[in-house]
């Protein structure tokens, strides 16, 4: 049987039809679940996928961190879930203290939308196995409120702790502290980044590479050796 990952769709998710195509290239089952639904499924994993929830009211991600499914996504990632966050998914996690720090608007004040080189941080969370250590990627990114802040403290122990998941390179497109793109929780089984992976899966879409692949095909081999 293969592996089951949901994708959660909130009131202006822009990407979970792209999320779960992605989770079927890599070879796993997507499965939607919707926003007002506590039951996910019994899904293997989890992914938040980007878009404007509830319009991005209050701040990105702050109505849907309250969301039915939430509830049942915090007590789940806490008992080891995979979750992965992508963009306002990222902002989502944030909002509901399962990856630190917070998403701020773009420091240029302004929507930007490029391909954007990163390089893997930490190649050991259960999203990023089948990268390598220091391996630079293009992934495209897409945001308004994308720069990553934290207090000093928070920052140091993420990097000292190699929670810092990814980082941009050659040019910090929205401000974040410390070129910080994404970032994890203490176990590895929750991953949080701004750049959209589900966009470069397939040579003939989005950078006309599959850079984003291996995020998919990390958590499918993590949940079929389990």
């Amino acid at each position: 049987m293969t592996a089951r990952i949901g994708v959660v769709t909130f009131p202006g998710s822009l990407d979970d039809r792209d999320t779960q195509r992605a989770i079927r290239v890599a070879g796993a089952e997507p499965v939607a679940l919707w926003h007002k639904d506590k039951d996910l499924k019994q899904v293997d994993a989890v992914v938040l996928c980007g878009g404007f929830s509830y319009g991005d009211y209050l701040r990105a991600g702050a109505i849907a961190r309250f969301s039915p499914v939430m509830e049942s996504l915090l007590e789940q990632a806490k008992a080891g879930l995979p979750v992965l966050g992508i963009c306002n998914g990222f902002q989502i996690l944030t909002e509901a203290h399962l990856l630190p720090g917070t998403m701020l608007r773009n420091n240029h004040l302004h929507f930007i939308c490029r391909d954007q080189k990163l390089r893997v941080e930490n190649a050991g969370t259960a999203w990023t196995t089948d990268y390598s250590a220091g391996q630079e990627i293009h992934i495209p990114l897409k945001n308004n409120d994308g720069q990553y802040v934290a207090d000093a403290y928070t920052l140091d122990k993420l990097e000292a702790e190699g929670r810092v998941a990814f980082r941009y390179v050659d040019f910090n497109p929205n401000g974040s502290q410390r070129d910080i793109a994404g970032v994890s929780n203490e176990a590895g089984n929750v991953v949080g980044l701004m750049p959209h992976p589900e966009h470069a899966v397939e040579p003939l879409i989005g950078t006309g590479r599959t850079d984003g692949l291996p995020f998919f095909t990390s958590i499918l081999k993590k949940l079929v050796n389990a």
